[in-house]
């Protein structure tokens, strides 16, 4: 599987790759690996003017580094040097804390919602 560069049909100046299950480019798993999991098989998109970071694994392009690295960890795990893998460590557990505040968030509004409708419906029958 390996990743081909393509314009965007509505905005050609978008950096975009779309995942293809045409083989490795060179064919070798070991100097080109790519994601063969569903989870890292997805479209990308970078803004025209905003800095772009390519993977050196699959050349895919991330808008954000923090992006790359959970890409890397995800995709590219058995071929990450020991600082990569500490990278990817570190961005996912901040990930995982920042997806931890937005469920308590949810939850809070969630309950704040309902006890609004109930408290309606209480005072208008």
């Amino acid at each position: 599987m390996t990743t081909n560069t393509t314009p965007a049909e509505d905005d050609a100046s978008h950096d975009r790759t779309v995942p293809t299950t045409d083989g490795d480019r060179d064919g070798d798993p070991h100097t080109n690996p790519v994601a063969s999991d569903a989870r890292t098989a997805v479209e990308t998109d970078v803004p025209s003017g905003a800095s772009v970071h390519r993977c050196a694994y699959c050349d895919r392009p991330f808008a954000e580094e923090s992006y790359l690295i959970l890409h890397r960890g995800l995709a590219h795990a058995d071929v990450l040097s020991e600082t990569e893998r500490e990278a990817f460590a570190d961005a996912y557990a901040e990930e995982e804390a920042d997806l931890g505040r937005f469920r308590i968030v949810a939850l809070g509004l969630l309950v704040l919602l309902y006890f609004g409708f109930l408290f309606t419906f209480a005072v208008v029958t």
